[in-house]
């Protein structure tokens, strides 16, 4: 007799696909603030130019129409999946709170591109509100993706897949603080790195330019703050991916079960393409499709790196509890 597989298993892949897609809208939305089509239905949301149904008659209002119905869609998933956790996993389950967080932050990143459409901040709008939400937003993106992450991980394992903060500096000891503060560097790179793309966006470097060249226009009298600001996202990204790799080979005071292993690895081998990522996206002048897949792997970065925290507390309480007493 064939067993059927459990519908713990269901959610998890069905959590899994719903991250592919939101990861997807997530880069396409890079790609309108590339193509300056932020504007493409004026500033009118959620209408486009004061329209329900409006048949575009540019190419900037055909993407801009086609981010927000993938958005709205995305709207959908999520839902759907915060639905079936409620209904599928009993209180107080992580599932549960990591699908509603994931549908509470994906309200806010609409809410968040609303405003940007609402106040002007699109097309060649540099000034420093437009820097500071660019900022703002890439960090509640990440904030969504962890959360539905979290949800597809917490609802595939059962009992042992519920890592509880309560007892955790015990379990990892310094090991927790060094999560917390891995976390909180790619949050920090992940703010830089929006600003930084803004830059590149409004003010391309000079293809053919040196580095020297290209550094001397940046920091000149006449330079503009975003020219200036362009220099810190890729030494912080080197600073905070050296840590990482460090922390994934021999994080202190972790299982070195070979799920946590896996994890360490695969964090460590996407800080390492990021990295390479980085370089040739400076050798190219960041060109619109070197952004997209940076920040893609950006993504994908911060999201393994939230399972693999998971995974470390996971497994250090699973540890713990199959110890001696």
């Amino acid at each position: 007799m064939t067993r059927e597989p459990p519908q713990d298993s269901a959610f998890a892949r069905a959590a899994w696909i719903v991250l592919a897609y939101t990861l997807a809208v997530i880069v396409f939305g890079a790609w309108v603030r590339i193509t300056g089509s932020g504007a493409g239905c004026g500033q009118h949301w959620p209408t486009c130019h004061g329209e329900v149904v409006h048949r575009p008659q540019s190419v900037e209002t055909l993407i801009e129409l086609t981010h927000r119905v993938t958005s709205g869609l995305c709207l959908v998933f999520v839902g759907g999946l915060m639905g079936w956790a409620l209904r599928r996993f009993p209180a107080p389950h992580p599932a549960r709170l990591g699908a509603v967080l994931a549908l509470v932050f994906l309200i806010v990143e609409a809410l968040l591109g609303a405003g940007l459409v609402r106040f002007g901040l699109v097309e060649d709008d540099d000034s420093v509100a437009r820097a500071v939400v660019m900022a703002i937003h890439l960090t509640n993106t990440c904030v969504l993706m962890g959360a539905i992450a979290a949800a597809a991980w917490t609802g595939a394992g059962g009992v042992e897949r519920r890592p509880r903060l309560r007892g955790a500096r015990a379990r990892l000891g310094a090991g927790l603080w060094l999560l917390i503060a891995g976390l909180v560097g790619v949050l920090a790179v992940s703010m830089s790195g929006a600003v930084t793309a803004l830059g590149d966006t409004l003010y391309p470097v000079v293809e053919g330019g040196t580095l020297g060249q290209n550094l001397s226009d940046d920091h000149s009298l006449t330079a503009h703050f975003l020219q200036r600001m362009r220099v810190v996202h890729p030494i912080l990204a080197v600073v905070v991916g050296l840590y990482l790799l460090w922390l994934a080979i021999s994080l202190p005071g972790a299982s070195a079960g070979p799920t946590f292993r896996r994890l360490g690895n695969v964090v460590a081998g996407l800080v390492v393409a990021q990295l390479c990522a980085g370089v040739v996206n400076i050798m190219l002048s960041a060109p619109g499709w070197m952004q997209l897949v940076h920040l893609a792997l950006a993504t994908c970065v911060w999201t393994a790196l939230v399972v693999f925290a998971l995974e470390a507390l996971s497994a250090t309480r699973s540890a713990t509890r199959s110890g001696p007493g």
